[in-house]
């Protein structure tokens, strides 16, 4: 039976990676939650999905640091806005979380500007106090090494000065950019590592370096890219989509096989991101009512809990403590 994760908390009620948000995971059960980590201009790990933070503070309210906004390229795309690494954690602590998709989440989007961003080691603590695990997941390691922050050695230096260096039972680490798991192997890390994977693509990092030769997410699926991993990390995560593998009209024809694969080379298989809203669901299990309205999002599961994966981060998370603890306690 899968783990249930927290996804940046519980972003379906209260904005994301808020202490209320991981509060809110943590109060309805789930079994972990995940920060995203980015570094500030003095090498802080700051949770926030992205380095771009107009979206989700109120950075771009702020008169002191209107000069701030500029243009970068992130992972090959130009985005404007206002970025982690322009701002000390002194800086960033002065802001406050607001939710993403407000369009989208009207209820939480109330709560905006309420609560202050938060640090990695922050989370940490809570998580500890709580007796919850946690799945950190290390953003743009390319790009930000670009800029000359070692993402491998500020987690690892984090977690030893946290005492969470060697809880194996309660962390795992996380990216989609394979070179800085290499690189915190390197480090010596024996906290479990695990590979997300995108439904296409390839991994940023692998394309800065090798070009249109890059290893792509479809080949690390295969039984030779499964075992070459195996070797590597400790578990994969794709998107769900992987798992349910829609057809050309969006009908789910999953389980796919893949996870049955990966598992039986010894490597653990999460899957993200459940979410009960429309705009989320594959057109098979979308309900008129808009984007927003709940979908028949308990189909689209039933196919990730048929595949008995090992862990599936939520949005809401009490609908997936409620969901999967079933079949655990079945």
């Amino acid at each position: 039976m899968p783990l249930v994760i927290g996804h940046r908390g519980a972003p379906g009620y209260l904005p994301e990676h808020s202490r209320s948000s991981y509060l809110r995971a943590i109060a309805e059960g789930v079994d972990a939650v995940e920060p995203d980590v980015v570094p500030s201009k003095d090498g802080v790990l700051v949770v926030r999905h992205e380095n771009e933070i107009s979206g989700t503070t109120d950075v771009s309210t702020r008169p002191e640091f209107a000069e701030r906004r500029t243009s970068k390229i992130v992972d090959g795309e130009r985005l404007t806005g206002w970025f982690v690494e322009d701002f000390t954690w002194e800086e960033l602590r002065t802001l406050q979380c607001r939710e993403r998709i407000p369009a989208l989440r009207p209820d939480s989007a109330a709560h905006d500007d309420t609560e202050p961003v938060l640090r990695l080691r922050d989370v940490l603590d809570l998580a500890r106090q709580s007796g919850v695990g946690v799945v950190l997941e290390i953003k743009h390691a390319a790009s930000f090494a670009r800029l000359g922050f070692d993402l491998a050695e500020l987690v690892d230096v984090e977690l030893r000065a946290a005492r969470w260096r060697d809880a194996e039972d309660a962390l795992v680490i996380e990216s989609f950019e394979p070179l800085v798991l290499a690189r915190l192997r390197e480090r010596g890390i024996r906290i479990p590592l695990v590979q997300l994977i995108e439904a296409q693509g390839a991994p940023w990092d692998l394309r800065e370096r090798d070009g249109a030769e890059a290893t792509s997410y479809a080949s690390m699926l295969t039984a030779a890219g499964l075992d070459a991993l195996a070797a590597e990390v400790q578990g994969i995560s794709p998107d769900k989509r992987v798992v349910l593998a829609p057809d050309e009209r969006g009908a789910a024809r999953g389980p796919a096989p893949v996870v049955r694969e990966a598992q039986e080379r010894g490597l653990r298989v999460f899957a993200w991101t459940c979410r009960p809203e429309n705009t989320f669901l594959l057109p098979e299990y979308r309900v008129p009512g808009g984007d927003a309205a709940f979908g028949d999002w308990r189909r689209e599961w039933a196919v990730l809990r048929d595949a008995e994966l090992d862990g599936v981060f939520v949005d809401h998370p009490d609908l997936g403590v409620e969901f999967f603890r079933a079949v655990r306690n079945s």
